[in-house]
């Protein structure tokens, strides 16, 4: 795909940037994760770390139960006041290795190519 730039993905989901006329876009990322696409610039990403690191948080009580894995009662808020997801506690740790690997990976390239460039 050329509409494209991929930043990370693992099982669960994707992020990239978008092309327009062969230029990569970078003020926003495209996070896909099951069926629900966002879109957020870093701040937003940024948030949107905080609010699953808060989920977790909230859910610890959730620890000793045989379900944690396989149940959808875990409530992942987003930067986008309106959209809360009902995720497994599976999906709640997949979208946080998406969230923090694509961070990440912005944070490096700003820095290999921004700071980092001598």
């Amino acid at each position: 795909m050329k509409e494209i730039k991929q930043i990370y993905y693992n099982d669960s989901g994707t992020s990239f940037y978008w092309r327009k006329q062969n230029e990569v876009v970078i003020d926003k990322v495209q996070l896909i994760f099951r069926e629900t696409g966002f879109y957020f610039n870093k701040q937003e990403l940024q948030q949107f770390r905080h609010c699953i690191e808060e989920s977790f948080a909230q859910n610890s009580l959730c620890e000793d139960c045989e379900l944690k894995n396989n149940c959808h009662k875990f409530l992942l808020k987003t930067p986008c006041i309106q959209i809360d997801l009902a995720v497994s506690l599976q999906e709640l740790t997949a979208v946080k290795d998406l969230v923090e690997g694509t961070l990440f990976k912005i944070n490096l390239d700003d820095y290999l190519f921004g700071v980092g460039m001598n």
